[in-house]
This record gives structure tokens, sequence and C-alpha cells, in this order.
């Protein structure tokens, strides 16, 4: 335990609370999904409002522009609108969504990206850290003549799961190409990418 937990036992006990909480919020959470996807709109409303902080907080962890990170929550919250028929009431929600706004924030990281056209810029978000940072890079220009190299099938599976960012059932409807193996293909497409620019023996 941290010098500073000691010195906030406050802090320590609502983290603890927190996480003892959290099985009750999930299902809370779950049971607002099911009951916003039967058309309750006033369930929808609340399941919104109690996750924004979650959201937020998953969004600041790829940005760290306020502005950026609002957005990255408005997107989320569009996609949310959008998708909310495919959640399957009997799985967790909150990794659902959470994997929803991840997403929307690495989008808002890629545009940010683009914008700025060079890799040196992504200087804003360095601590998302080696995974993150290799998923931004594939959008440099001087990494397109190896993502090229590339097998179709890796190809086309980091160009869907990576860039366009779309779930693994999005991604495998388009391709056609089954969950697994677009997860295969994925890892085999960023580790030879990461080969090739030194991140990794």
């Amino acid at each position: 335990m941290s010098l500073a937990s000691l010195s906030c036992p406050g802090l320590v006990l609502r983290r603890v609370s927190d996480a003892a909480d959290r099985p009750a919020r999930d299902a809370r959470w779950a049971g607002l999904m099911q009951a916003a996807q039967a058309g309750d709109s006033r369930a929808y409303e609340t399941l919104l409002r109690e996750c924004l902080p979650l959201l937020r907080a998953i969004c600041r962890q790829r940005l760290r522009e306020p502005a950026e990170i609002e957005d990255a929550v408005q997107d989320t919250l569009l996609t949310l609108h959008r998708v909310r028929h495919t959640y399957d009431p009997a799985r967790p929600f909150r990794p659902w969504i959470a994997a929803i706004a991840d997403r929307r924030a690495l989008d808002r990281l890629r545009t940010l990206v683009r914008r700025r056209g060079r890799e040196a810029d992504i200087a804003a978000a360095e601590h998302v850290g080696v995974a993150g940072d290799a998923e931004a890079r594939l959008l440099s220009a001087d990494l397109r003549g190896a993502v090229k190299e590339l097998p179709e099938s890796q190809r086309t599976a980091l160009q869907l799961t990576k860039i366009e960012a779309l779930s693994l059932a999005e991604a495998s409807e388009r391709s056609r190409m089954s969950i697994g193996a677009l997860k295969v293909a994925t890892h085999r497409a960023v580790q030879s990418l990461r080969r090739r620019l030194g991140g990794e023996p």
C-alpha cells in the first residue's frame, strides 16, 4: 500500500467500497439496458447518466485534451444508441460498453494523428502505452508500405479491427472471416509490424 493511501484512509475505504459495489452496479446496468432494449426510455436515460463517469475515465486513458475526451464520450453514446439492440443480456454489460468507449477513444486518437500528419505528433497521447502507440503508428505514412506487404488476410484484419476499429463481430461479417481467424490474423499483423519497426525482437 502506498504512503498516499496510508495518509488518505478515506480514499482507500472509498476504493474498497467501489470494488464491493461493482457487481451490484454491473447487474443494475445490465437490467437497465435490458429494459431500454424493451423500449423503456427512462431506464435508458438513467443508464447513460450513471455510465458517464466510467466512459470519461476510459476515454481519459487514451486522450489528454478535455475537448477530445468529451468528443470521444459523445461518440461512445452515439455508438451505444446505434448498436444497443446487439447487447446480449446474458453477458456482462460493463466490458461491452467499455470496449465501445475504448474504440471510440482510439478513433479520436487516430484522427489526431492524421491531423498532425506525422508520428512524432502523437506525444500528446504517449501515456497510451506501447500497444496503443503501435496501433496509432499504423496510420503513419512510413508504415503504409510495410502494411501493403502483409498477407491479405492480415491486412484485412488490421484494417477492420485496428484502423476502422470495428468490433470483432462487425469485422467478421465484413471480411467473412471467423472471429478466431480475425484475432489470429490481427495479432500476427501487429507483431510483424512491430518487428519491422524494431519495437520487438
